[in-house]
């Protein structure tokens, strides 16, 4: 079945402030022509955009789908049925904000992206890291001091759980070798200290060069790449000189460090809404409070972190990063990111330089020939006003994944 989708203003990389209409010609998916005035025979579904905002679907590249709960210690010893059913919601969520593929930074599985690809449950396209990997005491070891149970407890047990705890280099390349051979699309590190563990300082390196140097090399073997959680500078930086490719959260950047991210073609993925969040709605949602400590720390920094990635030119992806009842925040770092960049930068942070990341250029992010048909249809001008991308996909006339019609307003 071919779909038309008439007289549309294009928002995207390659459209900036665009008056021209357009028409976008799908088939099987998958966008097959955009041209102004597109000819096609009667058994075509036409929509008639009328001049409105079409743009490609949002991508999130830092996510946590399996994070029902806030305190992610908590999250992991939940019972495996729990755990999934609960994740459904969260899916389901960010589909109806617009966005339509997301990379999961610990805990979603290729099952999961498999449940979301075949349609037994409604969601944005995954791509999975399975369990980021952290050292004993590191990011994602949830154990409490007094707790001396196996050290693998209770990570990789449960589905819950964002993370497996590997030491040495044996081990993470094990580890590596299981989780791509169990679906997962990148490898997630964790490369320093964090907010929501109990035991590791922020400003705490973690895994040694030799191990990061492993993961790294493992990754690419098996033709994919590292994304390393990271705050510090000297963090940030050392990651990056091992051959980590994408930065996660990076609030504590100095200049050293942003530039050798330029130099050496890393990108940067902040997440500046979870710490504002769990600023306002932390604690009732159940954040720890040594954590809530923590985040108050990097908040302020990770705002001001944007000025410096941008004076660096570091290349710059949408996260989000949200846990718990938190995740319908989701859309407010589109809004946060206006304080350094415009509406169009940040447009394109969310769309082309994230399909990027996914290793999906000219696939995903654009609205193009050859594009996977992820599309939106906003009611207005997001390059005047980014709210028109919040307040849970108010403003979206049409949500379309592949081709499919998730949401549909324009049919009456």
């Amino acid at each position: 079945m071919l779909t038309l989708l008439k007289n549309g203003r294009i928002v995207d990389v390659n459209h900036n402030e665009d008056d021209q209409l357009y028409d976008i010609l799908i088939e099987d998916g998958v966008i097959r022509e955009v041209a102004g005035n597109i000819k096609v025979d009667s058994e075509v579904n036409v929509l008639d955009i009328k001049g409105k905002t079409l743009m490609p679907g949002l991508i999130d590249c830092h996510v946590h789908v399996m994070a029902s709960m806030a305190n992610l210690g908590t999250n992991a010893k939940l019972p495996n049925a729990f755990a999934l059913f609960r994740a459904i919601p969260i899916l389901r969520g960010m589909l109806e904000r617009g966005f339509t593929s997301v990379r999961d930074a610990g805990g979603a599985d290729y099952a999961l992206a498999q449940a979301v690809e075949t349609g037994l449950a409604e969601g944005p396209r995954l791509f999975t890291s399975g369990k980021a990997l952290s050292q004993t005491g590191g990011h994602a070891d949830f154990r409490v001091r007094l707790d001396h149970g196996p050290d693998n407890c209770p990570c990789s047990q449960y589905y819950g759980a964002i993370g497996r705890i590997v030491d040495g280099v044996d081990d993470i390349r094990r580890a590596i070798r299981q989780e791509i051979r169990q679906g997962a699309t990148q490898i997630k590190i964790m490369a320093s200290g964090g907010v929501s563990s109990p035991n590791d300082p922020i400003g705490n390196l973690q895994f040694s060069e030799d191990e990061i140097r492993a993961a790294v090399a493992e990754a690419r073997q098996h033709q994919t790449y590292v994304m390393a959680h990271a705050y510090t500078a000297q963090a940030i930086k050392r990651a990056v000189e091992l051959g980590v490719r994408t930065i996660e959260h990076g609030n504590l950047v100095d200049d050293a460090a942003a530039s050798v991210m330029a130099e050496r073609g890393a990108f940067v993925v902040p997440t500046l809404i979870t710490y504002e969040a769990c600023r306002t709605d932390g604690a009732e949602a159940g954040f720890p409070p040594d954590s809530l400590v923590k985040n108050a720390a990097v908040l302020q920094k990770g705002l001001d972190s944007l000025e410096i990635y941008k004076r660096h030119k570091v290349r710059m992806a949408y996260g989000s990063d949200l846990l718990g009842t938190m995740h319908q925040r989701q859309s407010e770092e589109l809004m946060l990111r206006t304080r350094a960049f415009s509406a169009y930068e940040v447009i394109c942070q969310a769309t082309s330089v994230a399909a990027e990341v996914l290793n999906k250029t000219g696939e995903l992010g654009v609205v193009a020939a050859g594009a996977i048909a992820d599309l939106l249809v906003v009611d207005g001008d997001p390059l005047k006003n980014m709210g028109l991308l919040g307040e849970q996909g108010r403003h979206l006339d049409v949500i379309m994944k592949q081709g499919q019609l998730f949401k549909n307003r324009l049919a009456a």
